[in-house]
């Protein structure tokens, strides 16, 4: 209130609030403000002539929204609001009049989260999440046969207004056929068009992008990746990763979560080390000794790890159906805790705990394993470790990777 009084009358309208229908009254002057949370009714009667009422809005009143937004009658008699001037003294308007009692209101149902990619690794571990939290009601999940990116077109299918989250869960991830004519293009679209495009739509609606980046985005001369190390990425796919992330840094608000050797619900290593170790282990198959790559080091990222840093950095708590405590913009590195190891050290491990055969995994460089490849390689970093400080200091403790490898094996491989 800039001049003058008013007395204000606040009610929750908040879908599956703690203290929905639950009415607020005060009296304002120029010494006070309120702050009115999205899905609270406002009203107020000026208590003085020439009161002056302002507000300071994230979104102005449109008639095309309006279709969005939720009402009560200030007359209700459940909501037993004390009007300092009875309201059949009062000018109210025709709308005001005829809005619904508090029994007939649709609540405001929460601003929707959109997750892309949902058929990838990540995006079934976010799904999963969402379930488990209550919350997947309020989430659309969509991949690239309904919903592709990086084409300008598509974006005209969805009502943007209603959402306040995208999880960019989609992304090119075959690094040797990157480097191929054909990959290369694909890549380009999926990993930096898309983004872009999605950055760009995300900050004209004030919306909040989070998009995952890759260890790829370095040329992995050091042992351990801040988030600010500058970009040096040594083949197609780091390259279309490392432009995806400098796009999606335009968007005011948005999460880029770093990550590096991925392993859920998919074809990934473990399950290809597991599969491998069965065939070693069986008498009647050829296979006794399985190569695998010893001087790239780093550590496992877990995709249901990398759901719960998403949905922690988002704000969302213990019983949360909408997030309350957001943590601050930018970019966050997170993997799995725990020892940095090789990729045949993984093996070991996975071989150990499938059949007890680990002498069945035979380390070499990878100057040695791809030797014999056909086609194009893509040069990868040989430290891919990631500096969990930053994400730590917000609260989130990524789990050992050597522990969810073990609940891993045992359930999924």
């Amino acid at each position: 209130v800039a001049r003058g009084s008013v007395f204000g009358a606040w009610v929750d309208l908040r879908e599956g609030s703690a203290t929905y229908g639950k009415v607020y009254t005060t009296v304002l002057d120029p010494s006070k403000a309120i702050y009115v949370p999205r899905g609270v009714g406002n009203s107020f009667q000026a208590l003085e002539d020439g009161t002056a009422y302002t507000y300071l809005v994230d979104a102005h009143w449109s008639l095309e929204l309006k279709r969005t937004y939720t009402f009560v009658n200030l007359a209700d008699p459940e909501l037993a609001i004390e009007w300092p001037i009875p309201l059949e003294e009062a000018t109210v308007s025709e709308a005001d009049l005829n809005h619904p009692y508090l029994k007939d209101v649709v609540p405001m149902a929460p601003k929707r989260t959109l997750v892309t990619g949902c058929n990838g690794q990540l995006g079934h571990a976010v799904r999963a999440l969402a379930e488990e939290r209550g919350v997947a009601k309020d989430f659309d999940f969509c991949d690239i046969d309904t919903f592709d990116m990086s084409g300008p077109e598509a974006y005209s299918r969805y009502d943007w207004s209603l959402y306040g989250t995208v999880i960019n869960c989609g992304a090119y991830t075959a690094v040797d056929k990157a480097e191929t004519p054909e990959g290369r293009v694909v890549a380009w679209k999926a990993n930096a068009i898309g983004p872009a495009l999605l950055a760009r739509t995300c900050a004209g609606h004030g919306i909040t992008l989070v998009h995952v980046s890759s260890d790829y985005v370095f040329d992995g001369t050091v042992g351990e990746h801040g988030e600010d190390e500058p970009f040096s990425p040594l083949g197609v796919y780091g390259q279309t990763k490392a432009a995806g992330d400098i796009a999606v840094a335009n968007c005011p608000k948005h999460y880029i979560v770093r990550s590096s050797w991925v392993i859920g619900d998919g074809k990934n290593f473990v399950r290809t080390m597991a599969a491998l170790s069965d065939r070693c282990a069986d008498l009647d198959d050829a296979l006794t000794q399985v190569t695998v790559v010893d001087d790239q080091f780093g550590r496992l990222t877990f995709t249901r790890d990398m759901a719960e840093g998403v949905f922690w950095l988002l704000g969302y708590r213990k019983g949360d159906l909408e997030p309350s405590a957001p943590c601050e913009y930018g970019t966050y590195n997170l993997s799995g805790s725990g020892e940095v190891v090789s990729w045949a050290d993984i093996a070991v491990k996975v071989f150990e705990l499938r059949n007890g055969n680990a002498d069945a995994v035979k380390p070499v460089s990878a100057d040695e394993y791809y030797a014999s490849a056909k086609g194009p390689i893509s040069p990868r970093p040989m430290h891919s470790t990631l500096d969990l400080s930053k994400i730590k200091l917000m609260g989130f403790m990524p789990r050992k990777w050597e522990e969810c490898l073990s609940n891993f094996v045992t359930r999924y491989c």
